[in-house]
């Protein structure tokens, strides 16, 4: 699912996937880093934004035939210019209609780096 897309062009590993919590990793390389060396914020928006829409769809209710996202919002608090980086993916509200999922992006020693939540359109069948 993720070979030959964006997740798995940058890197973007599952450790664990289920409906309740995912969990990713991503080895910071060169090119995941921003020109000033530091981990691209787009780098971390990709890991946390994965986890979050594997679990949107892993627990998908059987009426809806997929997703799309309605908003991200990220804080980063920290960076990372080497080492892996790992995201825990949980819900926060899996309705009908929507579903919010949070992450949150630690780095090599446990630091939290950034602080992800989106908001998921669920596409009625």
């Amino acid at each position: 699912m993720l070979e030959g897309r964006l997740p798995g062009i940058v890197g973007v590993r599952i450790v664990e996937a289920s409906a309740e919590q995912v969990v990713g990793e991503l080895t910071v390389l060169e090119h995941v880093l921003a020109p000033n060396g530091y981990l691209h914020a787009a780098s971390v928006v990709a890991l946390a934004d994965t986890l979050c829409g594997i679990g949107t769809r892993l627990s998908l209710p059987e009426t809806v035939s997929g997703f799309t996202t309605l908003e991200i919002k990220t804080n980063y608090l920290g960076t990372a210019r080497s080492g892996v980086i790992t995201a825990t993916a949980e819900p926060q509200h899996t309705g009908r209609r929507t579903q919010t999922w949070d992450a949150t992006v630690r780095d090599a020693d446990g630091r939290t780096i950034a602080l992800f939540r989106c908001t998921q359109l669920l596409l009625q069948a």
